[in-house]
């Protein structure tokens, strides 16, 4: 991989503008609509406004795009939007998200998703934690913003990163609904209902929800994917505007995939370390060697609820009024077979040197099989929040005033056993071997780290953004941002009762916006942005960084952005380009939970293209690439080098065509075409993750205006390709690998 950034990497994305990210018809033949998008997201006034007159960059997805993308899990719709580097392959739970070269050892640091326009759950990651594993796709959703930079590092939680925001449906006078089953060639079981439709004279409701279950994508043995959920929403309509509110509670949850052997043939992306054999198992924790059977068949997951609601009001003078607010409540725990260090043959640990004897079958093994360290890990966490966000807005002659107050409350509470490595039997759910002399004593193989900590927090934020019209076309736009964020966090490292580390946080931040939007004609314009935000530090970041607190650093993350974009929007397509360079200062990378921060700055630049194009005839195609170059500009060892786990560059290549019958029904075959380049595992930059592509194929049947039948076919070709290295480990043989080919069925009912 270059160190250098070239023109022509520039040059090779502007070269693939013939498509976005996000160009599927609403309707079929339907241009206008397609052109004419609105956007929710990242607005001074919380006010939707047309995607074209934004000065920041944001892809939109309505419900038909998403079904199109067929995404596996939250996360794996995030691969759709530009600038956004998505790993997915953790499974249900668990994903990890990068946006613009931001760095990342992993989770989701620079990602909010929000619901309705408000967050789920303020921090944007804790560990074990990042914002998609709280939010489940499902029939009730109508649309999703991605915005990336921009204003939102004055707005909502102050999000310097990306924010996505999703839009649940709403009722109308028309009762109407769907029901819909879904299978897979690995035994999914799902059934998928919603209704929607008048309560009273302008009162509406919207319900729905799903419930499955199966082995998972890599084969578990067992139902090793259960999950249900149900949301309601309801909606007011007012004289001078509306009130909205909802309820979403979810149980859901998945084997959490983990890093492969790399260096045994039996091994490829098929390959799961849960099964019948290895799913029970027995951790000690403590100073006492306390033991506790667990089933790590749980894998990761969300169980709890996410209630809130907004107010919508136009007032008289021109005055507006927006009031959005969410609970979220619940526990989003992590059970989970983590690899420890490279595969071994079993002669290498063997007590004999020869063999040893399976714990569950009573097999003996010979000395040529290769065996790993497993780690049964246990995390329990639970959390809840509370945030209220509210706007007042003045529109005047020639712009608008907006003031507003953010405040959020946030807490959470963790329990951990993570080690407890032994050697297992590599293969798919392999169990646990004995005549091992760490197999079989109370101190076992590797190392234990054990807490039981308690977090609480509180951000309160005052904003204010004006934005004015200069002249004919010209419109400039500021906001200043006023954020007092407190932490009070206590650990206990050990679980021996005795508190360790002590954390009374309460500290004062600005931050600022400016942008310049230029609309050249009706549908053409530039925009330029300048933003300066920061990353406020939560409750591992001090556990994680302990030393320097104590020495008096602050730990806040200095984010700066510059962004400068190109629109163009025509009948039969739109085009958005968006230049961009980003600086953080004071990032930290620990390994493992334990092991000292490395403290980092890191600078990206690079383009992000996203652009449609669609016809009367049925045909639409779309693409999003982005083309960029990390570099860290300060730290103890990896100076120079480039950020972690991020490509260079990234294409995604999305076709679709409508097919009409004579009997009056109709059909959609679609594709996703993504590649992506090499990638380096670690900061070191001694260990290449190779590009890879991967295709996608779907057709949708209209057998009449009620029936639909859909299948998908995820990666075609059932590419081994990898995700990530071990980040507990980037020198070790072990990597994750992207997920097998699917083939998944669904047939829906809609009223």
């Amino acid at each position: 991989m270059t160190k250098k950034f070239k023109l022509s990497s520039v040059a090779l994305a502007l070269a693939f503008t013939c498509s976005t990210s996000n160009a599927f018809a609403e309707q079929k033949n339907n241009n206008d609509d397609n052109v004419e998008k609105i956007v929710v997201t990242g607005t001074f006034s919380g006010k939707s406004v047309a995607k074209k007159e934004v000065s920041f960059a944001i892809s939109s997805f309505s419900e038909d795009d998403i079904r199109k993308l067929a995404p596996k899990s939250t996360a794996d719709l995030f691969k759709a939007v530009p600038g956004v580097w998505a790993e997915s392959s953790g499974g249900v739970s668990g994903a990890n998200v990068f946006v613009r070269g931001f760095p990342g050892g992993g989770d989701a640091p620079f990602l909010t998703v929000q619901l309705q326009g408000a967050p789920i759950f303020p921090p944007p990651t804790l560990s074990f934690l990042e914002n998609s594993t709280l939010f489940r796709l499902d029939e009730t959703v109508v649309f999703m913003d991605a915005l990336r930079g921009g204003p939102n590092a004055v707005v909502s939680n102050g999000q310097p990163g990306l924010t996505t925001n999703f839009i649940l449906k709403e009722g109308s006078e028309d009762t109407e609904g769907l029901f819909k089953y879904s299978t897979s060639d690995y035994g999914l079981q799902r059934i998928d209902g919603m209704i929607s439709g008048a309560i009273a004279e302008d009162l509406y409701f919207m319900a729905g929800g799903y419930i499955k279950s199966s082995p998972g994508i890599r084969d578990a043995g067992f139902n090793a994917e259960q999950g249900s959920q149900f949301t309601l929403n309801i909606t007011k309509q007012l004289d001078n505007g509306k009130i909205n509110l909802y309820s979403r509670i979810t149980d859901d949850h998945g084997v959490w995939y983990l890093p492969s052997p790399l260096n045994v043939d039996s091994v490829d992306n098929k390959y799961t370390q849960i099964g019948s054999k290895n799913r029970l198992a027995t951790i000690k924790y403590g100073p006492d060697n306390t033991e506790e059977t667990v089933d790590f068949g749980q894998g990761r997951g969300w169980n709890g609820s996410v209630t809130g609601g907004s107010i919508d009001l136009t007032l008289g003078n021109d005055w507006a009024l927006v009031d959005r607010f969410i609970y979220t409540t619940g526990d989003a725990n992590t059970y989970g077979l983590v690899p420890n260090e490279d595969a071994t043959a079993l002669s290498n640990v063997a007590d004999n040197g020869s063999s040893a004897i399976g714990a569950v079958s009573g097999k003996v093994y010979a000395g040529d099989t290769m065996v790993q360290q497993i780690g049964r890990w246990v995390v329990k966490k639970q959390i809840e929040a509370f945030t209220n966000d509210f706007t007042l807005t003045k529109t005047l002659d020639n712009g608008t005033f907006t003031a507003g107050y953010y405040h959020s409350t946030f807490a959470a509470n963790d329990w951990w056993s993570i080690g407890n490595q032994a050697y297992h039997v590599i293969e798919s759910g392999g169990e646990m071997l004995t005549g091992i002399d760490c197999n079989d004593n109370l101190d076992g193989c590797g190392w234990n780290y054990d807490i039981n900590s308690v977090g609480d927090g509180a951000t309160s934020a005052l904003y204010i953004a004006a934005s004015f019209d200069v002249i004919d076309g010209l419109t400039i736009d500021g906001g200043l941002r006023n954020e007092n964020h407190k932490i009070e966090y206590t650990v206990d490292e050990g679980l021996d009762g005795a508190i360790n580390k002590a954390v009374s946080y309460d500290k004062t931040e600005l931050a600022y916006t400016v942008g310049a939007n230029w609309m050249l004609d009706k549908n053409q314009g530039i925009f330029a942005r300048y933003s300066d935000g920061s990353k406020m530090p939560f409750f591992d970041d001090f556990r994680d960084n302990f030393g320097s607190y104590q020495d008096g650093e602050d730990l806040i993350k200095q984010v700066t952005q510059f962004e400068f974009g190109y629109k163009m929007v025509r009948n039969d397509y739109e085009l958005y380009a968006t230049t961009f360079f980003n600086e953080v200062k004071g990032d930290t990378f620990v390994s493992q939970p334990g092991a000292p921060a490395e403290v980092l700055t890191n600078e990206a630049y690079g383009i992000e293209i996203d652009f449609n194009y669609f016809t009367e005839s049925g045909l639409s195609l779309s693409l999003n690439s982005t083309v960029q170059q990390t570099e860290i500009t300060e730290s103890p060892d990896n100076r120079g080098n480039e950020a972690q786990r991020q490509p260079g560059w990234q294409i995604r290549l999305t076709p679709s065509y409508d097919i009409d019958f004579d009997n009056g029904s109709w059909a959609t075959v679609y594709g996703n075409i993504s590649a992506v380049g090499d990638r380096f595992a670690n900061n070191e930059n001694t260990v290449t993750l190779a590009g890879y592509q991967k295709v996608d194929l779907g057709m949708i049947l209209n057998l009449t205006d009620a029936v639909q039948v859909q299948m998908s076919v995820s990666n075609l070709t059932d590419e081994n390709a990898l995700t990530e290295g071990d980040p507990r480990d980037s020198l070790s043989s072990n990597g994750r690998y992207i997920m097998p080919r699917t083939v998944d069925l669904s047939v829906s009912y809609l009223f």
